[in-house]
């Protein structure tokens, strides 16, 4: 019976510590725009508590964007920097996507620059 519960416990721990490994920043490219109509916004996540949970998932749902060609988001200073066709997205509608991930209530933006 001790095994059992030793064994459960080993498990567990290393599936918590495989799920919330640390991670400095993240990084996607995707699509490639004419220079004249790139763009670049950071701005300031709060509401993320894990890396894999939050600032993947953000960084996911912008990446998969029209016009969205690189993601950077880093969880460990809050913050994400995107590279976009102007002509197809705007700050707000880049900061409008991250808010309304996972039923809009749990990530807000601010310190928006482009």
């Amino acid at each position: 019976m001790k095994n059992i519960k030793l064994l459960a416990i080993i498990l567990f721990s290393f599936t918590v510590f495989l799920s919330c490994k640390k991670e400095e920043a993240t990084s996607v490219e995707k699509t490639s725009i004419a220079p004249e109509n790139l763009a670049t916004a950071s701005f300031t996540i709060d509401g993320m508590t894990c890396p894999e949970g939050c600032a993947k998932v953000i960084e996911n749902k912008l990446v998969g964007l029209e016009g969205v060609s690189e993601v950077k988001v880093d969880f460990e200073n809050k913050t994400a920097t995107i590279t976009y066709d102007k002509q197809k997205q705007t700050p707000e509608s880049l900061t409008e996507t991250v808010e309304k991930v996972g039923g809009g209530d749990l990530y807000k933006v601010s310190n928006i620059k482009s």
